[in-house]
Formats: structure tokens, sequence, C-alpha cells
């Protein structure tokens, strides 16, 4: 087989993908930085590398996430470990840490629940950024949990605990100073899971019924029993959901009820505060 260089390798990949994504995926096969790739181009590709390295770009071009293909992704400022059994970090979802971070106490300990952890990256950027915040962090997938619990340990994180549970069902009697979720919130026949990253993403992190709102409802109607006195509730969902996740949170005794937009303008999470124990509402 003839020798392949780094630029030649690169260039043929980019006709075939997106010119970041090859070179971030020749980055990953080769172990270089972006700038040696530059200064570099004459160098040999290794037969094997290259192989790897066009299999990876088939495997893009039929639109496999880049993500899954390195097995990582950067959210916060930090990388975390990805695998086809969570969803990928988006940079949306670093608004709903943001709205915690503004909402737990910045220098006094407090309990974080998060449901639905997936990869561990909200859990475990909450606990990187806040000393004195513990965080319980659940899923009802054993895989996801595997995920994050790496993550954790990478991260060198101590103060999250994972828990293997469907939402609230392994939570009896624990209460926190805020709840928090990036929870399923897809439509079951909505178009998109056919197209994109969607297609290759966990559908039982994605979906949520008619309207997409299935797992929102259980999370406010579930919260409050967890939740102490003056505790917040924050949730992420779809671009046209803040209406009706407000209505829910109203109707459950929230006060305070907001919704945020992300950096499009969409209204991306919505949050609201129980001030009232739920037993006594």
């Amino acid at each position: 087989m003839s020798e392949v260089r780094l630029g030649t390798a690169l260039r043929e990949a980019q006709r075939q993908i997106e010119p970041l994504d090859a070179r971030v995926l020749l980055c990953h096969v080769t172990g270089r930085s972006a700038a040696y790739l530059i200064a570099h181009s004459e160098v040999a590709l290794g037969a094997a590398q290259h192989a790897k390295y066009a299999g990876l770009v088939r495997r893009r071009a039929a639109g496999e996430p880049v993500a899954y293909l390195t097995g990582e992704r950067e959210f916060y400022g930090r990388t975390f470990n990805v695998t086809p059994s969570v969803l990928i970090p988006r940079p949306e979802t670093e608004l709903l840490v943001e709205l915690a971070l503004e909402h737990v106490p910045r220098d006094a300990p407090a309990r974080v629940l998060e449901l639905g952890t997936g990869s561990g990256c909200v859990a475990l950027t909450i606990v990187s950024e806040r000393s004195h915040v513990e965080v319980v962090a659940c899923d009802q997938s054993l895989a996801a949990l595997q995920v994050a619990a790496s993550n954790a340990r990478t991260l060198g994180a101590e103060r999250v605990r994972f828990i293997h549970s469907d939402w609230f069902a392994s939570l009896d009697g624990e209460r926190f100073a805020m709840v928090i979720s990036n929870p399923p919130y897809v439509a079951d026949l909505d178009p998109h899971l056919l197209e994109g990253a969607l297609r290759f993403e966990p559908q039982s992190a994605l979906v949520a019924g008619v309207d997409g709102l299935d797992c929102i409802r259980a999370i406010v109607a579930g919260a409050g029993d967890h939740l102490v006195p003056g505790g917040w509730l924050m949730l992420e969902h779809g671009h046209d959901q803040a209406a009706a996740v407000g209505l829910l949170m109203e109707a459950h005794g929230y006060d305070e009820v907001f919704s945020a937009p992300d950096l499009a303008g969409i209204a991306r999470v919505s949050g609201g505060r129980l001030t009232m124990p739920a037993g006594d509402r």
C-alpha cells in the first residue's frame, strides 16, 4: 500500500465530510493537535491509522455523530466521555447549569438532585463549580450510570452519588435544595428523530409521549415531595414547551416561575420555587 501523507488524507476526507469534522477525526486518530497537522502535512500516516481514519470518515459521512466516533465531548470547559448509551452533551444544556449555579449557595452546603444524569455532565459540572454542593444523580439506565461514574473518576469528583432510579422511585424520604433535569421532551412522532444525530442517540433519553411532556409532568408532580421549603425545580425543555411547563409548575404550587432563553433566543429552561412543603399545600 502506498504511503499517505497527513495533508492528503485530510483533503480526501474533507471531500466527504465537513472540514472541521475531518480535522477533529484526524486529530483523534493521530493523537496530534490541529496545529501539528497544519505544520506537518507531509508526515506519513501509518497504514493502520489511515485505515482507522477512513473508517471513521465513512461513519461520519453516514451521519454518525463525531462525539460517538471520538468517544468524548466538551461541556462547560471540561471533556466528558460519551458512548451511544448517553445523549451527547449540547451547548444549550450549559444554560441549565448556569441557572442552577445561580440558585444554589456559593459558600453554604446544599444538596442537589439531578434526574436522568446520562453522561453526568450536569451533575459533575455543578460539583466542580461549587465546593459546598453535593449532588445525587439518578438514571434508569445502568449503562448510562457506568459512563457517568467513569467521568466522575476521570474528573476526581467525590461529591456525587449515582443511583439507579426511575425518576424518584429510589429516593424515598430524601430532600434537596434543588431538583434539576434535562429529561426526554421530544414527541413520539417528531420527524427530527429520523434526522441527524438523533438517529444514533438513545431513544429512551429523547422521547416522552404524544406531546413530549410525559416525563416533565412526572417530574413536576413528584419533585415537591423531595424539595426543602424554598427549593428550586429547574428543567430543560423543547423550543415550544416553555408555556406548558410554566403552567404545570404553577398548578403544582411553584412560585417565581420563569423561563430563560438560550444563545439562540429560544426559551430553553424553566424553573420555579416551592415555598411551601408538599404536605402543607
